[in-house]
């Protein structure tokens, strides 16, 4: 089982890997119109083992509502880097303080059928802290073990056709979560990083 020493050297150490994915958004949109946004992973150190955790967006929104994500969005003129993007983001739509997260590093970007090109940065959470989500983008904030993500028996391989083209993509049953589209992608790089 993977613990907080053991991701910080693995990222300390920048072992030489390939992403299983880069996102499929290139088939809608060109380079030029991709718009720049970070996520943060936030892997939380629990006495029981380490936890991922995820939001599940409010039902009003008009991209991905209701459907689950990490903490993040697009990135502003004033954001000095991609992991200030994600901290930054994170602090605004869960209330999770920047100093509590210790940033190990970021994967590979992922270009969403949104448009965007998404950087996930990776950070440490220590307990305790609290959180307090933006009613406006959050409906709710839960934790997935780690170890559960890490297993390929967990995971789900599935194709669907989106504005006629074929899409395949991976998914997370967990619970009452289904996890998919971009941020199972981003999860899936995220195993391949550990295991390079």
């Amino acid at each position: 089982m993977p613990s907080a020493d053991w991701l910080r050297a693995r990222f300390a150490a920048s072992p030489d890997w390939t992403p299983l994915l880069t996102g499929d958004g290139l088939s809608f949109h060109k380079p030029e119109a991709l718009r720049a946004a970070s996520v943060l992973v936030p892997v939380i150190v629990r006495s029981e083992g380490l936890s991922v955790l995820f939001t599940r967006r409010a039902a009003h929104l008009n991209d991905h509502a209701g459907q689950i994500s990490f903490p993040g969005g697009r990135a502003e003129q004033d954001d000095p880097s991609v992991e200030a993007t994600a901290l930054r983001e994170a602090q605004e739509e869960i209330g999770l303080a920047p100093s509590q997260v210790e940033v190990l590093g970021c994967l590979h970007q992922y270009v969403t059928v949104t448009g965007y090109r998404v950087t996930p940065v990776v950070g440490l959470v220590h307990p305790p802290f609290s959180l307090t989500p933006d009613a406006l983008e959050v409906a709710e904030i839960f934790e997935v073990p780690l170890p559960f993500l890490l297993d390929p028996a967990n995971r789900q391989s599935n194709v669907v056709v989106h504005q006629g083209k074929r899409r395949h993509y991976y998914a997370f049953p967990y619970r009452d979560y289904y996890i998919w589209g971009a941020t199972a992608g981003m999860l899936m790089n995220f195993q391949a990083f550990l295991r390079a």
